[in-house]
Parts: structure tokens; sequence; C-alpha cells
């Protein structure tokens, strides 16, 4: 089934003067543009291509990769504002509109704003602020330490809303951000822990030993740079050690303590020292 706003895997049907067609099944032949096909490109051939309406509505595919696709959620800049709504660069030639129903707040060009992509009842691809509508529950079967994409959104008193995988609602608590987060951004982070009522904690780094193999190895280089001595220890102050490693305090301990039991440092109160393996 061919969908509309994503990319799409079809395959040749025909070649015509102006392109080709491609099976595009309740919605017949679908044309991609010749300047649009790939080079060496024949009839059998399977396209990945991206499915959408042009300015006559017609359904029509193209090899330009968007910025966002229908299901998903980005940060996009608003290029124009008119009686209309709001028109968004996704990087497509035509502007993706954020109709004046969908948004929420004031918005100018220039600016950037976190939205949804959505197909409308007329099957035009469109965006939204009222992000809520296109998420669904957090699934049933998470693991703690399981690797995630994050999109950052908004910030609250408790920390960062970020929206896991462009499907569920999760929170970066502000304890938890020990590197520069900006609103619009996608980041990697991890499953915390999921809490009363299906909400879900997140975090940047791997929790409990998962992050401490990387980490681990870049102390052990950073003592081999400095003679084998480091005055960043289990006491040493928490800004000292992120300016060093870009970690917190907690991590870099587990890290080191890691090292000890593995018999690789010692630890004491001037700070660590590497062993003769």
């Amino acid at each position: 089934m061919v969908k509309i706003g994503q990319v799409n895997t079809l395959k040749v049907m025909r070649e015509a003067d102006f392109g080709l067609y491609l099976d595009g099944g309740e919605f017949g032949g679908i044309l991609l543009p010749r300047k649009e096909v790939p080079e060496g490109a024949a009839v059998g051939d399977e396209l990945s291509v991206f499915i959408l309406l042009d300015t006559d509505d017609f359904v029509v595919a193209t090899t330009r990769a968007p910025m966002v696709q229908v299901g998903e959620f980005a940060s996009l800049q608003v290029v124009e504002v008119n009686k209309i709504g709001a028109f968004l660069n996704w990087g497509m030639p035509k502007d993706l509109l954020l109709p004046y129903a969908e948004q929420r707040g004031t918005l100018e060009a220039g600016k950037r704003v976190v939205v949804g992509v959505y197909v409308d009842n007329s099957d035009r691809i469109a965006a939204t602020t009222k992000l809520d509508k296109l998420l669904s529950s957090p699934p049933q079967d998470l693991k703690v330490g399981q690797p995630v994409e994050l999109l950052v959104c908004r910030r609250g008193d408790l920390g960062y809303s970020v929206i896991v995988d462009n499907s569920y609602w999760a929170l970066l608590h502000q304890k938890d951000v020990f590197r520069t987060v900006r609103i619009g951004h996608k980041v990697q982070g991890y499953i915390k822990r999921v809490v009363d009522g299906g909400k879900v904690d997140v975090v940047l780094d791997k929790p409990g030993f998962g992050k401490v193999d990387e980490l681990s190895q870049r102390i052990l280089d950073d003592l081999a740079a400095q003679g084998g001595v480091s005055p960043l220890g289990d006491k040493s102050q928490p800004e000292a050690i992120y300016q060093a490693f870009g970690v917190s305090k907690k991590a870099y301990k587990m890290a080191i303590g890691h090292l000890k039991k593995l018999g690789r440092i010692d630890i004491s109160p001037e700070g660590i020292k590497l062993l003769d393996d």
C-alpha cells in the first residue's frame, strides 16, 4: 500500500518521455519526473521514492529526501506566515503548511517550531504543533538501558519533555542533564525507567555500568597521556570532571571504581594512578 508523505519502494511500470510511471497500487501509475529519474533506471526496477501531492493535487513521486516524513516530528524553520497559516522549510521545493488551526502561540518568519507531520482529509501533507494527537502510549516491553532517539521539545520545572522514537512522550530530568541540550535537537538517549502510570524517564548516557566501558578507556588514555597520574579522583569537583570528560561525577566514579576492581588503577586522595599491567 502506497503511503503519502513517506518513502515508498515502488516498481517501475513503464517509461514515458517526461519520466517513469511507478506502480502506485490504488493510485495507479505515479509519475517520477524525468529530472528525478536515477541514471540507469529501467522498467522492472524498484526505486525508493517520496510520495506527495503536486500543486494540482496529483500524486507524484520524488527522489528528494524531506527533513521529516508523515508520522515523524522535527524542528523546522518558519519561512512565511500569511492568511492561510505558516509555511515551513522541510527540504522540499514546496514549503510545508502549518494551518492556523494547528498552531499553538504566535509564529513569525525565521523562527523554529517543533511540529508533527500528518496527512489531512484531502491527502495533503501538513504540520501541527498539537503533538499529543499524533503520539501514543509507551510500549509495554520497554527495557532499562534500551537505546532510543530523543527529540527535545520543551523545558519545564522538572526538565525536558522529549519525544521518543517519534512515538511517545518521556521526561529527561534536569538532574540527568550533563551536557548542552537544545530545544528541537535530536539526540541519542536511553530508557532510564518506567514509572507509575506508564510514564517514561530517559537519560542521555546508558544507565548503570553500560557507559563505563567507553569512559574507562578514555580515562586510561588520559592517564597514559599524563604520565600515568591524574588529580581527578573520587573526591574531585563535578565541574572539573565534566570539563575533562563531559560526564557526571557519578558516571566518572563508577568508571574509576570499575578500573580499580580490574586492577588497572589505584585511587587515592590525591587522584588516580595507572598501574603496571
